[in-house]
Parts: C-alpha cells; sequence; structure tokens
C-alpha cells in the first residue's frame, strides 16, 4: 500500500512529469503541503510518498513564485527521492490511475493510506 512519509530527509531531484494538478490528487490524494501562492517560497506544493517495496518520492512544484499550477493545466512537475526508482514508480501510478479513473483512498488521520 503506498502511505504517506515525513521521512523524506536527503532526497534530491531525480526527474520530472508533466501533468495536471488534478491528475496528481486522483493518483495520490491532496498534497501533504499546499502553501497558496508565494512570492518567496521555492516550494508551495508537495506529495511525500512511500512506495509498498519502500522507495521515497516527493512530488512537488519549484520556483512558480506567485502562482501555482493547479486544475487542469499541465505542468512540469519535480519528483524528488533517493534513487531514480522514484520516478519510474511515480510514472507507472499516474499511468495506472489514468486507466482507473477514480482513486481510492483510505484515510487514517493526517497522513492516510492510498490504496493500490
Amino acid at each position: 500500500m503506498l502511505t504517506r512519509t515525513k521521512q523524506t530527509g536527503g532526497t534530491s531531484l531525480k526527474g520530472h512529469v508533466t501533468t495536471t494538478f488534478n491528475k496528481l490528487v486522483a493518483a495520490f490524494g491532496n498534497p501533504c503541503i499546499n502553501e497558496g501562492p508565494s512570492e518567496w517560497e521555492k516550494v508551495t506544493i508537495e506529495w511525500c510518498l512511500c512506495f509498498p517495496d519502500g522507495t521515497i518520492a516527493t512530488i512537488y512544484d519549484w520556483k512558480c513564485y506567485g502562482w501555482q499550477p493547479l486544475g487542469d493545466k499541465e505542468w512540469e512537475w519535480h519528483i524528488g527521492g533517493h534513487s531514480s526508482a522514484a520516478v519510474s514508480l511515480v510514472h507507472e501510478r499516474l499511468a495506472a490511475r489514468a486507466i482507473l479513473d477514480e482513486p481510492k483512498i483510505e484515510f487514517s488521520g493526517p497522513f492516510f493510506d492510498l490504496a493500490k
């Protein structure tokens, strides 16, 4: 089961994915961080995920300064992790959700589990 995590220390940029905010929400639930537009913050939207094999992935906007890539606007999101496996797993999950067309989310507190 895919879960949210706070254990993102040591992650760094590993790749990108071009998709929409709405598709990310459908695949991964609401972001862990959604600060609102900022003229100073480099990251205002972020998902912090742990895949079943233990791979940590972060998906985040980068330097949007003053606006956020919300809704159905295509955007090149950054994918962080400890290895390139994070990139592959994010892309696989998005492709699978595109076929299923609806997320299966089980809530369990402030960080919630996302069913496969």
